[in-house]
């Protein structure tokens, strides 16, 4: 538990600078005269890398060993680029640190990941293991915004506001090496575990699933998009943007531990229900006004929550332990490559129709349920079948 622990520590600091600085691209892009298209493209093009490159990042991290060293590569990588968005004065500039800061997360988050999964046996399931880990991440989410929102009030000033999160980012890499220095080998945490050996590196039951969750993450926004169309059609006033964040942000962690625990408890039905109920953001954030947005806010939130906890949960049970980094890194390359389609998609279509654009969003979320059910049922019978 005190490793797990350690490790929500230094992702409550991460998430504070970075989060911090997501809240307010949106409207920060917007006023170097960035269109909606070219938010949705950087900030697509931005997860894809942050996704895309996990893929050799977790091959890497497999074939070497050496989880530690490649994840505080990334660590270093990322609270690095957040800070410098202070120093950028044209939209194309802010763009290269914008994607530097998904690639730094994309080298760290597959070792990170098998890491802290060594540790799940021993206190109580994959569920709440990552469900711990997202409520710490995701509190750290919801005070970045609000540092954001305090320092915009006061000041008016985005380059500031960048500046400021210098320091959640210096503290966040203390404890990264404190985590090393204390937690060396978090692999022993796992020893004398028995797997059944399969030639197959990945189970069909892992290619349905990431077929079902990369629909998902087609039809979901960034948040930066969502920001844009509130600073656009004046339905949420600036200075509440990144407050409006915060509280997605507190929905997703606090909310990780319920669906973290219920995953363990009742598989893939809780998925099911929470990707239907996920899909309702779109129409709320887009055709609300102060009152109906927050509330698809924070039901963005919740499904932001689903999408860290519960979907790396799901996957560390279909694979074995030689090839966990692996997996991670591949089921989330290609996550990545379908939420960079769906934001320059759903951009795209912001720009021509906003109908439309909700509609994309609904429908592909809504065609992974089939997936999420097939899933459901292989696991019951393998279940039923031990």
């Amino acid at each position: 538990m005190r490793f797990v622990l350690l490790v929500g520590v230094l992702s409550f600091f991460a998430d504070l600078a970075h989060e911090g600085a997501r809240s307010i691209l949106g409207p920060f892009l917007a006023s170097m005269q960035a269109s909606a298209f070219v938010v949705g493209v950087v900030t697509g093009f931005g997860e894809l890398a942050g996704y895309g490159l996990r893929y050799f990042s977790g091959r890497f991290a497999d074939a070497t060993g050496r989880f530690w060293p490649t994840a505080i590569t990334g660590y270093v990588v990322q609270m690095s680029a957040v800070p410098m968005l202070a120093l950028t004065h044209s939209w194309q500039s802010a763009a290269v640190f914008i994607i530097l800061e998904r690639v730094g997360r994309a080298i760290r988050n597959p070792p990170r990941d098998v890491m802290l999964s060594h540790a799940a046996r021993h206190i109580g399931g994959y569920g709440w293991t990552f469900g711990i880990h997202e409520a710490c991440d995701q509190f750290g989410a919801m005070f970045g915004p609000l540092a954001m929102a305090a320092v915009l009030a006061h000041h008016g000033s985005y380059h500031l506001a960048f500046a400021v999160l210098l320091v959640p980012a210096s503290i966040n890499l203390a404890f990264v090496l404190t985590a090393r220095l204390l937690y060396p080998k978090p692999q022993d945490m796992e020893q004398g575990l028995q797997e059944v050996k399969s030639a197959a590196r990945f189970s069909r039951t892992f290619w349905i699933y990431l077929a079902g969750a990369s629909l998902v993450a087609l039809g979901f926004a960034d948040y930066p998009l969502i920001a844009y169309h509130f600073a656009r059609s004046g339905s949420v006033s600036t200075d509440w943007i990144p407050i409006f964040y915060a509280v997605a942000m507190a929905v997703s962690g606090s909310s990780s531990l319920l669906f973290g625990r219920l995953f363990d408890r009742y598989g893939f039905r809780v998925l099911i229900v929470l990707t239907l109920i996920a899909s309702l953001f779109a129409p709320l954030v887009f055709l609300g006004g102060f009152g109906v947005a927050l509330i698809g806010a924070a039901i963005w939130g919740m499904g932001m929550g689903v999408h860290e906890s519960i979907i790396p949960a799901a996957v560390t049970p279909m694979v074995q332990l030689q090839h966990r980094a692996s997996a991670f890194g591949l089921f989330t390359a290609g996550y990545g490559i379908f939420w960079f389609i769906g934001s320059a998609a759903i951009g795209f279509l912001y720009d021509r129709s906003l109908p439309w654009t909700i509609a994309f969003c609904v429908t592909t979320q809504l065609l992974a349920i089939p997936f999420f059910v097939r899933v459901a049922r292989r696991q019951k019978r393998v279940g039923n079948s031990r």
